[in-house]
């Protein structure tokens, strides 16, 4: 269930992009304090382990810190206006390491397309970032189980004058449809029946809600997290139910979780089973939720399951 391509572009919803050429987005907060930690983080972490499963963890036990490689992005991993890490998945990675006995986590911002090739050089022992999960990257890492998973909704003007639910509605509704330069959610209405020449594409969600608001477009399709997060304040508009969209004719869903290189897997399935655990506690919700994820955001796949396997 591979997910269709998108380039590179500067918005949080790209986020099945190829780990190769050109940064994704911009870095949204603390550049300065991403850069000043960027230097102090690039001291060699400690060297993988050839022994079957790795001794990472056991290392990381006695040193009592965990590097994260993060990319400086809302909400998944940033630094925020005061010099502190947060973020869905370093918040969540705090937690589980602690579980696992190790004490702190330290975050190693660099760009996204640098988070794999970092981590494969030791810069980090964990990429912390909300990563995709999909097959090209299944070849190059380990993956975590996701710790969410996400679908897509639409902006609408109050009411949803159309009644537009999915991607078929806008087709059959004949809707003027907008997303983002470069988002999927391109090929999600292309493969309904859209025609592509005819999408309004717009730089982001914030750009996509003004469209809605100014009658240049009856909906803007994003992912549920960013298109709930960006109406918030807005009086003219409003974001539908998440839903699935169709992907060679089935219902497709991303999710996002944890990387580790191929030889720790001891550590990675550690980390599973503490995230499991926060899963059927019901923590992890508490734990994500500051950051705009809801019970929607919440998933039972599986690592193998978005790595084609």
């Amino acid at each position: 269930m591979a997910p269709p391509h998108r380039t590179p572009l500067r918005g949080p919803t790209d986020r099945t992009a190829g780990t190769a050429g050109p940064t994704r987005r911009s870095l949204l907060a603390g550049v300065a304090a991403l850069g000043a930690l960027g230097a102090a983080g690039c001291s060699r972490v400690a060297t993988a382990s050839d022994d079957d499963g790795g001794d990472l963890l056991d290392r990381l036990r006695a040193q009592g810190v965990a590097r994260l490689g993060i990319a400086g992005e809302i909400p998944f991993g940033y630094i925020d206006k005061d010099g502190e890490l947060t973020g869905e998945a370093p918040e969540l990675a705090k937690v589980i390491f602690k579980r696992l006995g190790v004490d702190r986590v330290q975050p190693v911002p660099t760009e996204f397309g640098s988070l794999i090739p970092g981590l494969a050089s030791q810069q980090f022992d964990v990429v912390a970032a909300g990563m995709y999960i999909n097959p090209d990257r299944c070849e190059q890492v380990i993956f975590s189980d996701p710790d969410y998973q996400m679908l897509d909704s639409f902006i609408v003007r109050k009411g949803n004058p159309l009644g537009l639910k999915d991607y078929r509605d806008v087709v059959a509704k004949k809707a003027r449809f907008a997303t983002g330069t470069g988002y999927a959610e391109i090929a999600y209405a292309v493969e309904a029946g859209y025609e592509e020449s005819d999408i309004l594409v717009v730089p982001d969600q914030v750009a996509g809600l003004n469209a809605v608001e100014a009658g240049r477009a009856d909906v803007f399709a994003g992912t549920a997290l960013t298109t709930r997060e960006v109406v918030k304040k807005s009086t003219k508009a409003e974001v539908t139910e998440a839903f699935r969209p169709i992907v060679g004719g089935e219902p497709h869903v991303d999710g996002g979780g944890f990387a580790f290189r191929p030889t720790e897997t001891d550590l990675r399935d550690a980390f599973n089973e503490e995230l499991h655990k926060l899963k059927a506690s019901g923590e992890l919700l508490r734990i994500l939720r500051p950051f705009g994820f809801t019970e929607d955001e919440m998933t039972d796949l599986t690592a193998k399951e978005l790595c084609g396997g």
